[in-house]
């Protein structure tokens, strides 16, 4: 292999001429993983090489993994950062089970991630970065480069380091500040690889560096010197390429998109749809702090973002903001619901409109904060003190947090009640291909407040009770203060039906606690429906929130082998569609998977007396596809084994 850089020319626009002699071999799909130290680069790299494969019209999907440390030691293991990108020229619904790319930019990404490559993967390591000491820091006593432990594997060494330097020797730089731009070097290399586009990312170097334009073109040509040595090295003989999916998209103008940015588009669309201001109480937790950075930008819809001193504070804002008339919104995840609880019971009580977003990661405690779980389901139904009912929404993919949103916002504006939205740390960070909706494809979400009295008195005369209900929702009505003549208490203490006054009557505390449980259950969600293509299968997988890409992907795989098996999944959690119990009775075996010990299961089975059988993980990863189908097949082969047994 040679090590010379070529000059940093602009890379050839896409479809032009490369150079004869490499061959181009044409893939269904690839999976990608850049891994290195927290401080490489690794998430820029990663989304930089996604919005280009977005942009060529790939379908995609992404898992950023991310350090639990905020700043690990150097060169460790725990301090691996690492990204992930699955593409495709077809429909695809998760970021892949294992790597056929991995970019190991020092011995611990190498160490952390390549019992996950399959056998003939390709590896692009940094040799400058297998030091002895380096590689004493993870536990190897050899050079696993010249030991045969990677002989399983297509291994590309490149001193990435040395090279990036060497490109950036005219800019006037340290070395160490050369050496930071050696993720664009490798982003440069995998784009010549994969034949992806190259202006966008230009781009937004110049804007990002705008400020310090001679740090943009050092990045940028040390991100051309990447192309031009996979363009001139003998070591890549091979390129590939990977056709737009354009029979996955339909019509529309599409764009790559996270679930936290998804889903505070969607928050700014329903207060727009509402014709409410947003208003956003917050304190900063990962991994939902992103939709609080992003609202602050957003002024110009009437969005005010509070970022306050803690989690109580952000709630009882947000709470008194749904009091003075706004589409109230709290951000936090698992740690910062235990905190709100007491208010959230309070809204309750209140009955006003509030969404409790939370993004969901590892627990107990501080657990994982950077990685993913979907265990506060029943903390999300039971998590507060006295019968406190709250409806439950979750959305099931990155792009699906919009809709999620416009959702919780619908039922807790219709029914004046706080709403829990369930997300979680793979769908908040990680992307797929979204199409931006017209504006006349979203909901209509205006609410009328009340202006005039409500109730007459035996005397004739006219009262505002704040607790006097619409007879089809149950929904009190919504007087925004200072209105003339609407004035009403507030508070935690129990009220009296209709009038509002604080209220001691037993009978009267039993009516207040059945009839807020009535609105909840009396919420109207769409009927669950199920993918049984033959009508005929006897399992039935469900699952709820980020599941729903790996159950897909593991169904379709159950299909091919020719097995019969049923899907469905929830979004609705608190009510539970109407039409559930139903579809449940259908199936002779029921299987849920879920990121946690088996909470929708226990709900499933308290609710509806089914013996559903759970698959459970709780890794701070998501399902692999690959070992979710093994399972599945599993389920339906002991079904037919029972279903026999029973004939004989």
């Amino acid at each position: 292999m040679t090590s010379q850089v070529s000059s940093p020319a602009e890379p050839p626009a896409l479809g032009e001429q490369r150079k004869p002699g490499k061959e181009i071999r044409r893939l269904e799909r690839v999976i990608v993983r850049f891994a290195g130290d927290s401080g490489d680069g690794m998430q820029l790299t990663g989304d930089r090489f996604t919005s280009e494969t977005a942009s060529f019209g790939n379908d995609l999907s992404t898992l950023p993994n991310f350090p639990a440390e905020i700043r690990a030691p150097a060169g460790t293991l725990p301090g691996v950062s690492s990204f992930q990108v699955h593409f495709a020229d077809h429909d695809i619904l998760t970021p892949g089970d294992r790597p056929d790319v991995l970019v190991a930019m020092n011995p611990a990404a190498l160490k952390a991630n390549v019992a996950d490559l399959p056998r003939g993967a390709e590896i692009i390591v940094n040799t400058d970065e297998f030091t002895k000491r380096a590689m004493a820091k993870v536990g190897y006593t050899t050079s696993p480069l010249e030991d045969g432990a990677l002989q399983a594997y297509n291994v590309h060494p490149v001193p990435l380091t040395t090279m990036t330097v060497e490109a950036l020797k005219d800019f006037g730089l340290t070395r160490k500040e050369a050496e930071r731009s050696k993720n664009m070097f490798a982003l440069g290399l995998l784009s010549w690889m994969y034949h992806r586009p190259t202006a966008g990312t230009e781009t937004f170097l110049r804007t990002k560096f705008a400020r310090k334009p001679e740090l943009a073109e050092a990045n940028i040509t040390a991100f051309r010197a990447g192309w031009n040595f996979g363009e001139t090295t003998e070591d890549f003989a091979v390129t590939y390429e990977v056709a737009p999916a354009q029979a996955a998209f339909g019509p529309g103008v599409y764009r790559n998109i996270s679930g936290n940015l998804a889903l505070a588009y969607g928050l700014v669309a329903a207060s727009q749809q509402a014709d409410l201001p947003l208003f956003l109480g917050s304190y900063p937790i990962t991994p939902a702090s992103d939709i609080l950075h992003e609202l602050s930008k957003h002024k110009n819809f009437g969005v005010r973002t509070f970022q306050a001193e803690d989690e109580i504070a952000g709630i009882g804002a947000a709470l008194g903001a749904a009091f003075g008339g706004s589409l109230a919104v709290t951000t936090t995840s698992g740690p910062g619901v235990a905190l709100k609880s007491e208010t959230i019971g309070l809204a309750v009580s209140l009955e006003l409109p509030l969404l409790i977003v939370d993004i969901q990661r590892g627990g107990p405690s501080t657990g994982l904060p950077t990685k993913t779980e979907q265990a506060d389901l029943l903390q999300a139904m039971y998590g507060r003190n006295g019968e406190a009912p709250v409806p439950i929404i979750a959305p099931a993919t990155p792009g699906d947090c919009f809709d999620a949103a416009l959702e919780a916002a619908r039922i807790a504006l219709t029914y004046r009640t706080p709403v829990f939205l369930l997300s979680d740390g793979y769908l908040a960070n990680g992307s797929e291909p979204w199409r931006i909706p017209d504006v006349s494809e979203l909901p209509d979400l205006r609410v009328q407040f009340a202006t005039t009295p409500n109730h007459t008195d035996a005397d004739g005369n006219q009262h505002f009770w704040p607790y006097l209900r619409d007879p089809h929702t149950l929904a009190r009505p919504w007087a925004v203060p200072g209105t003339p003549g609407l004035e009403h208490r507030i508070g935690g203490i129990e009220k009296q039906d209709g009038t509002g006054n604080i209220s001691y009557d037993p009978a009267n505390h039993d009516l207040m606690v059945r009839t807020r449980q009535a609105k909840v259950d009396g919420i109207e969600v769409p009927d669950i429906t199920v993918d049984d293509p033959t009508g005929t299968a006897r399992t039935l997988v469900i699952g709820w929130g980020s599941t729903y890409g790996p159950i897909t992907a593991a169904v379709r795989r159950t299909r091919q082998t020719g097995s019969q098996i049923a899907q469905a999944h929830l979004r609705h959690l608190n009510p539970f569609p109407t039409n559930l119990g139903e579809v449940l009775a259908r199936y002779r075996n029921i299987i849920v998977p879920e990121m946690n010990l088996g909470q929708l299961a226990h709900l499933l089975r308290a609710r509806y007396l089914v013996d559903a059988a759970c698959h459970t993980q709780v890794t701070g990863l998501p399902f692999k596809a690959e070992q979710l189908a093994a399972r599945l097949q599993e389920a339906v082969a002991q079904g037919l084994t029972k279903e026999a047994a029973d004939v004989r």
